[in-house]
């Protein structure tokens, strides 16, 4: 056999070869499954290019060799890359250059060839620095620790962009990927980071996030190609050009990273401490051995101690140290119970002012549990006092203490009651006698606040608007509904100025509560947050809208998804120079409500709970007579002694009768409250919980449980010895029931 002969058949061998591995990766069942590795360096180069910073790959390299590219369409233009020396058999999987068959770990020739001394016109081989990468610019050599590799396509550029083989990059920084034969897309781990790729589309994703490439990525002879900026900045990758040399050299990092936590979050000495460790090689290489230093089991004495954390991988590496320095608390102490009487004997029905002295050594708050505690007591011997105070560790202290209770009487229970109950607290009275107390004497006026109210549908069982209205000026709003529906939606006030010239919105006062399973709960707390704003000003704000923009605002709605069956309540008073569009509208959480609210269905009422615009909605009410010489009473929400506000509903244009007068504010003046006069508030249609603000103190209705029925009274205020004046603000609670009275009684005489 001749020369030439042996030549073709040496030639049609490594062909073969070469074609029995593949040039791109390939499926096993549907996916191939690898592992990735990470690529940090541990201090990044002068000239180091931040991956998540770059715009554009490389300079554009304007030799004869590049060309555009072409993805294999007619027409389209196409790269040209160098090609290989003529010497080197051309391998399209990525191998060590050799003379002999190239296998996955780069191995030299059986006969090492001597090196080439460089000369003129022959460009030297790029060593590098460690865990180096370096990258030929239209070249497919790349060079790690020396050693020459060849990846399956050059570097190429197309429309300025720089683009590698995917399959060059991720195999030599230690990285497998997948092909997903199911979505088409190549797969890159690193971690807990999953990044896709698909060909001809200039997005990939992060974890689903997506992320814009400067140019898409192409299949071009059987290679995924890929922007070098992007596949470095997905890796973590830096890199640093060199115009010169024409060459890319990207730094990994090869060493092991290592960390920890400890447990309990609060360690107290004496107590036992859990690490928790987490470690991993970039290149999937076995974690062999660890170190600590600092590190102990139990703490016995207070006081800041530094651990620190390393391995080393089976390659010999070290990772850098991960150290936490940890604060050893005192150990914790249990609370002290203590409390003092004003005396060791009481007749019966003689206050007993209890003193509570109990103290948690840490400064923690305490919960106290009393047993036998009242105002006085009415059976004559020795009474049993207990306390018993609880930290939040669950340590717990008792105390004890007993009285002598005599013969003697000074009040009776009734009397202790209306004497001493203290305001928020719950006293009897007949709820039968209550209406035949006359009604107070008053005159009415009002301010201009436009009432929206939203609340029908209460339940909601679709997404949609719940209400749409223009309002110029004092706008005020009581919003209050039910999630129907089997996701998680959240409630957004949507403001939009239709005006040619710039609007203001001024937020004056807000209360908001939810989202929560309990209708009355939510009421109550909006309620109380509302009159809280008002005494403190916490929650004034402007936001000015440009002509036709829309906005949220009042944004405590949608912080927090309502769950199927929760109910959120909010009220607030608003100030606008310009007429602004409000919607209310709920939707499912995760959509945009900007872009969302023109697709929305405007929503029925529900026929049962109100909605609607009323003018006027701070009703002022100015007692001018002495009140507190005879029972009385004023009742507010009967539609009788206090009319609904009327107004209109603006999605059907029709007239609306604000049930209840929720939303209202009420501001009660009383200029002459006879002394030792006991105001108290009486539920009159059922369930009732809320507060009153009373001369600038919030008061519960009720401080524990609710008002449940109309013998209940509420302990708003007591005159002294002198007549005075009280200002009362006051508005119904979502969820509660009306009508309600506020009643005026004398006291007992005090003994």
């Amino acid at each position: 056999m001749n020369f030439r002969k042996l030549a073709l058949v040496a030639v049609l061998a490594v062909s073969q070869v070469a074609a029995a591995v593949p040039a791109f990766a390939s499926s096993v069942s549907g996916t191939v499954i690898g592992t990735v590795g990470t690529a940090v360096p541990d201090a990044t180069p002068q000239n180091t290019v931040n991956p998540s910073e770059a715009t554009d790959a490389l300079p554009h390299q304007p030799e004869a060799t590049e060309q555009p590219v072409n993805n294999g369409a007619p027409g389209a233009d196409q790269p040209s890359p160098t090609p290989p020396p003529s010497d080197v058999p051309v391998v399209t999987t990525e191998t060590p250059l050799s003379t002999t068959l190239p296998t996955a770990t780069p191995v030299p020739s059986a006969t090492p060839t001597p090196a080439v001394t460089p000369s003129s016109g022959v460009q030297p081989i790029p060593t590098g620095g460690p865990n180096q990468l370096i990258l030929m610019m239209n070249s497919n050599k790349m060079y790690v620790n020396g050693v020459q590799y060849l990846a399956n396509q050059p570097m190429a550029v197309k429309n300025g962009v720089s683009y590698v083989s995917i399959r060059a990059m991720v195999e030599r920084v230690g990285v497998k990927f997948i092909f997903d034969n199911k979505t088409k897309e190549t797969v890159v781990t690193k971690g807990t980071d999953v990044m896709r790729f698909k060909t001809n589309s200039n997005v990939y994703t992060v974890n689903g996030k997506k992320v814009t490439m400067k140019g898409p990525a192409y299949l071009f002879n059987g290679t995924f190609m890929i922007p070098l900026t992007s596949i470095t900045a997905a890796l973590g990758i830096p890199y640093t050009v060199d115009n010169v040399q024409k060459s890319v050299t990207l730094t990994l990092d090869t060493k092991p990273k290592a960390s920890f936590t400890v447990q309990p979050t609060e360690i107290y000495a004496g107590e036992p401490v859990a690490f928790t460790t987490t470690s991993s090689s970039p290149n999937g290489t076995a974690i062999v051995e660890e170190r600590w230093e600092g590190k102990q089991d139990v703490y016995d004495q207070p006081g800041f101690y530094t651990v620190s954390y390393s391995v080393r991988d089976a390659n010999g590496e070290w990772s850098n140290p991960y150290s936490v320095t940890i604060n050893v608390l005192q150990p914790n102490q249990p609370p002290v119970a203590n409390f003092t009487t004003d005396k060791d004997e009481y007749k019966m029905g003689e206050p007993v002012t209890i003193t509570d002295h109990s103290y948690d050594p840490e400064g923690e708050e305490l919960t106290a549990e009393w047993s036998n505690r009242a105002l006085a007591y009415f059976n004559p011997g020795p009474i049993s006092i207990q306390l018993k105070v609880t930290d939040k560790h669950g340590l717990s202290g008792t105390f004890e203490k007993t009285i002598n209770i005599t013969n003697d009487q000074l009040y009776t229970q009734d009397e202790v009651a209306k004497l001493f109950t203290p305001p928020g607290d719950v006293l009897t009275i007949d709820g039968g006698s209550i209406p035949s107390y006359p009604n107070l004497a008053y005159n009415t006026s009002s301010e201009p606040y436009t009432l929206i109210r939203s609340n029908s549908p209460e339940t909601v069982n679709t997404e949609g608007v719940l209400y749409r209205e223009t309002a110029l000026g004092a706008t005020r709003f009581l919003v209050h509904h039910k999630n129907n529906m089997s996701t998680r939606q959240k409630v957004y006030i949507i403001a939009t100025n239709k005006n040619p010239e710039p609007a203001t919105i001024t937020t004056q006062f807000v209360g908001f509560a939810g989202p929560a399973a309990s209708p009355e709960y939510t009421g109550k707390i909006s309620v109380m947050k509302y009159y809280n704003s008002i005494v403190t000003g916490a929650n004034y704000s402007t936001i000015t809208l440009q002509p036709g923009q829309s906005v949220p605002i009042l944004t405590d709605t949608s912080k927090v998804a309502m769950k199927p069956g929760d109910i959120i309540s909010l009220s607030a008073d608003l100030m606008s120079d310009y007429a602004i569009q409000y919607d209310v509208i709920m939707i499912e959480q995760t959509k945009d409500p900007l872009t969302t609210l023109p697709l929305l269905p405007i929503l029925d009422r529900d026929g049962v709970h109100n909605r609607g615009t009323y003018p006027d909605s701070t009703r002022i009410i100015d007692v001018p007579d002495v009140v507190g010489t005879v029972p009385s009473r004023l009742v507010l929400g009967d539609n009788k002694n206090d009319l609904n506000l009327i107004g209109m509903d603006p999605m059907t244009g029709t007239e609306a009768s604000n049930a209840g007068n929720f939303g209202v504010l009420y501001k009660i003046k009383i200029d002459r409250v006879a002394p030792n006069t006991l105001i108290t508030f009486n539920p009159r249609g059922g369930n009732y919980l809320g507060s009153v603000l009373v001369n600038g103190v919030i008061v519960n209705l009720a401080n524990k449980g609710s008002l449940s029925n109309s013998d209940m009274n509420a302990v708003l205020f007591r005159t002294g010895e002198y007549e005075g004046s009280v200002e009362m603000l006051f508005t119904v609670a979502s969820g509660s029931n009306l009508p309600v009275n506020f009643v005026f009684t004398p006291l007992p005489a005090k003994k």
